[in-house]
């Protein structure tokens, strides 16, 4: 059992990079409101990580995190990792605040215990996002950085692939409510409880199920899991983002849906459910290229292109790891960012791996310590060797008693462009 060691924020610890004298737990404010959470071993091995947390929706509890759950946690501060991170000042798409929250956590883990031989960035769903971002445009601040499920497809391709599926349930279920534009929180959740009562009773019948499948698979992910998608991501997650951003960042205006549908890993199973539901494909399809199209704010796609649109941009290397069935952020997401670095020529520093299990972020901790030791390794090394092989080697490592699943995939394209900066450049 350790003993915590609880450090009064008026106490005024030595600068020197050297461990605390005992195992020490910090906790404490930044000038944001944003608490922070630090812990530090005895046994500290030099290497501090910077995690940060995925998605809170407004007005949720919003405490302070340092690790993806516990049982990581203690395994990483037995290793003798420092371990940081913060709760960043406000819940909901908060990029503009976590940004220069988890900037200012590092700076008081510096003060109060000194410079770092080696900095890590790393996060989980939205917090791959906030990670990546740091890695990006804080580079000079990391050694290097992990991305867990993250949403590396960054902002803008986000609310637009959202937009897809609940856009072709309104039509073919013929529900008529507003997807966009929301004039407050009580609009979107009416406009949520609306198409979900008409998606509960679609599911009913053998031709609702096929436009489920339909909509589900023009974002990747299978019909059963949409329900979750139009409860929270597309309505009352979205209203949030778009009270940021001034408006409403994203359309599907030139989108080709029956190009997509066909693009789609999930094609075959969707036009299955339609022969069987003797409902013809051809039809929907005309019907979802003929309905009037949702266009974008321009200035809110410009707020979200500068804080939430990554560019693939890498001078330190980054692993991301991901589910292969996760229906939050699909997988497709590492294909977009994939995309990125290729283009920007930092692809020799991008790292991928895929765990062959389904759900968002169910990861094992010795999956996870695995992936730590995999970055850590191509630090040490300059190369990477991140093969299912050698990660599930290294998470057995930590963990003998649960048999890893890292696994060779490689994700579909993701079905939107990556980094779209206007509403023009909507083609897929």
């Amino acid at each position: 059992m350790r003993t915590l060691v609880a450090v009064a924020l008026a106490v005024t610890l030595t600068t020197a990079a050297a461990p605390p004298a005992a195992d020490t737990h910090l906790e404490g404010h930044l000038p944001s409101g944003a608490a922070y959470l630090m812990d530090v071993p005895a046994n500290w091995n030099g290497t501090v990580l910077l995690y940060s947390h995925g998605y809170r929706p407004a007005g949720s509890p919003n405490p302070p995190q340092n690790a993806p759950d516990p049982a990581t946690r203690a395994e990483l501060l037995d290793q003798g990792y420092a371990l940081i991170g913060s709760s960043y000042a406000t819940t909901g798409w908060a990029v503009t605040d976590a940004v220069p929250d988890q900037l200012a956590t590092l700076d008081v883990f510096t003060e109060k215990f000194g410079p770092a031989d080696e900095t890590l960035a790393w996060g989980t769903s939205y917090g791959g996002l906030v990670t990546t971002t740091l890695a990006e445009r804080h580079a000079d601040r990391f050694d290097g950085s992990l991305s867990m499920c993250g949403l590396v497809q960054g902002g803008v391709a986000n609310w637009n692939s959202t937009l897809d599926p609940v856009f072709a349930l309104d039509t073919l279920l013929g529900s008529d409510v507003r997807l966009t534009g929301f004039a407050d929180h009580t609009e979107a959740q009416h406009a949520a409880a609306s198409l979900a009562a008409d998606l509960t009773a679609a599911r009913q019948t053998p031709e609702g199920r096929a436009r489920i499948a339909l909509a589900a698979a023009l974002h990747g992910i299978p019909g059963d899991a949409l329900p979750g998608l139009v409860q929270l991501p597309a309505f009352s997650w979205r209203q949030e983002a778009e009270t940021r951003a001034g408006g409403n960042p994203s359309w599907n205006t030139g989108v080709d849906y029956p190009a997509m549908l066909h693009r789609s890993p999930l094609y075959k199973e969707v036009a299955g459910l339609y022969k069987e539901a003797d409902v013809s494909l051809r039809e929907d399809l005309h019907a979802l290229r003929r309905a009037p199209r949702v266009t974008a704010d321009a200035p809110a796609v410009r707020w979200m292109r500068d804080t939430s649109v990554l560019t693939g941009r890498l001078t330190d290397p980054q692993l991301t790891i991901h589910t292969t069935g996760d229906t939050l952020i699909p997988v497709q997401a590492e294909s977009a960012y994939r995309r990125a670095a290729t283009a920007a020529g930092s692809g020799a520093l991008l790292a991928q791996a895929y765990v062959d299990a389904a759900g968002h972020c169910t990861f094992t901790p010795g999956e996870t310590v695995g992936a730590l030791h995999t970055l850590r390794a191509r630090l040490d090394t300059g190369r990477w060797d991140a093969s299912p092989r050698a990660l599930n080697s290294r998470a057995r490592q930590t963990d003998s008693s649960t048999e890893p699943r890292y696994t060779g995939y490689s994700p579909a394209p993701y079905p939107h462009p990556y980094d779209l900066a206007h509403p023009g450049d909507a083609r897929p």
